[in-house]
């Protein structure tokens, strides 16, 4: 029996994880799929030659249509059509917030996505005595810096487990973090695992001596 144990245990193991995959993955197309192949018309739509569906059509769909909207906003007629949108969204008094801040977010993700996220700090939080993972974001340089005692300041994101997509913002003095030697697929895998998936220790003397931020890859202020 416990040989029979063990073999379950290691078929859910490997099993569970490819499983979701192909579920999450086939959510996602089909997700995609019923909100844009509607938009081909009716003479043209698959079903209606094929005897089976196509999956990934409306992925396929969403991308040449998202291809030519960013091909058309480049030129000078698609600026000015866009800024007469948004001149009309403004005056919209719930709508335009929304999409500001909507706005703001994909604008900072995509022009920031080569630079977010590329290191794994260790800070003490909520009190001494007690550390918390963190992903190391960027230096602060807004208000923020102007209103508080310390000279450099590092914004931080602090995820939750199991769930590392939410958590929170923090901003903590550069000499009170540690860059860890993980990456942040290992450290998004220990958050998420709640500490059971440990990454290898690739240096014993780097992971017994923490890097300081202040020698880490961040920019000065």
């Amino acid at each position: 029996m416990t040989r029979i144990r063990n073999y379950f245990l290691t078929g859910l193991v490997v099993a569970a994880p490819i499983g979701l995959t192909i579920w999450i993955t086939r959510w996602f197309i089909d997700l995609i799929d019923t909100w844009f192949t509607p938009i081909l018309p009716e003479s043209y739509q698959p079903d209606n030659y094929l005897p089976f569906d196509i999956p990934g059509l409306g992925l396929l769909i969403a991308f040449v249509l998202l291809t030519l909207l960013g091909a058309l906003t480049a030129n000078i007629f698609g600026r000015t059509v866009l800024h007469a949108g948004e001149r009309l969204v403004a005056r919209m008094p719930v709508v335009r917030s929304i999409y500001g801040a909507l706005k703001q977010i994909f604008e900072t993700v995509i022009s920031q996505s080569n630079a977010s996220f590329r290191e794994v700090g260790l800070i003490e939080y909520p009190r001494k005595g007690l550390y918390c993972l963190v992903f190391i974001t960027t230096q602060t340089k807004c208000e923020i810096l102007e209103r508080v005692e310390h000279d450099e300041l590092v914004s931080v994101f602090l995820p939750t487990t199991p769930n590392p997509t939410s958590g929170f913002l923090l901003f903590v003095p550069k000499q009170d973090i540690q860059v860890l030697d993980m990456s942040i697929e290992e450290g998004a895998k220990m958050i998420i695992s709640a500490g059971l998936v440990e990454p290898p220790r690739r240096n014993a003397d780097a992971q017994a001596e923490p890097v300081p931020i202040a020698n880490s890859r961040l920019p000065s202020a």
